[in-house]
C-alpha cells in the first residue's frame, strides 16, 4: 500500500482510521557549503529574500517529507495524520530538519 494522503489535522476529511501504525519520521542532516555561504553573504548585503537559504531549506524539508512517506509506505500505510516538521541546528551551519507524523491505514 502507498501513503497518498497527508494531513497537518488528526484525520483525513471524508475517510475513517480502520489501523493506526504508530509513528513515522524522515531525518535529513544538511550543511550549508563554503561557496554557498559566501553567496547567500553577498545576498544579505542587498536585503531581502536569500535565495541560496531559501532553496537548501525547502529542499531539505522535502526530503526529509519523503522519507517520512517512505517509511509510511514500508509499514502498509495509506495515509499520514499529525503531519509536523522540526528544525534544529546541531552545529553551527549544520542543521537537522524532521518530519514526522502518524501513519494510519483509511477507508473511505
Amino acid at each position: 500500500m502507498k501513503a497518498e494522503m497527508t494531513s497537518t489535522s488528526f484525520e483525513i476529511h471524508g475517510y475513517k482510521t480502520v489501523k493506526s501504525l504508530g509513528v513515522v519520521r524522515g531525518l535529513i542532516v544538511r550543511s550549508r557549503s563554503l561557496i554557498g555561504n559566501i553567496g547567500a553573504g553577498i545576498q544579505s548585503l542587498f536585503g531581502g529574500n536569500i535565495t541560496l537559504y531559501t532553496q537548501l531549506c525547502e529542499q531539505a524539508r522535502q526530503e526529509s517529507f519523503d522519507m517520512m512517506m517512505k517509511h509510511a509506505e514500508d509499514l502498509g500505510a495509506n495515509a499520514i495524520i499529525g503531519v509536523r516538521y522540526d528544525a534544529t541546528e546541531i552545529a553551527g551551519g549544520i542543521t537537522e530538519v524532521l518530519c514526522y507524523g502518524t501513519a494510519v491505514v483509511v477507508k473511505k
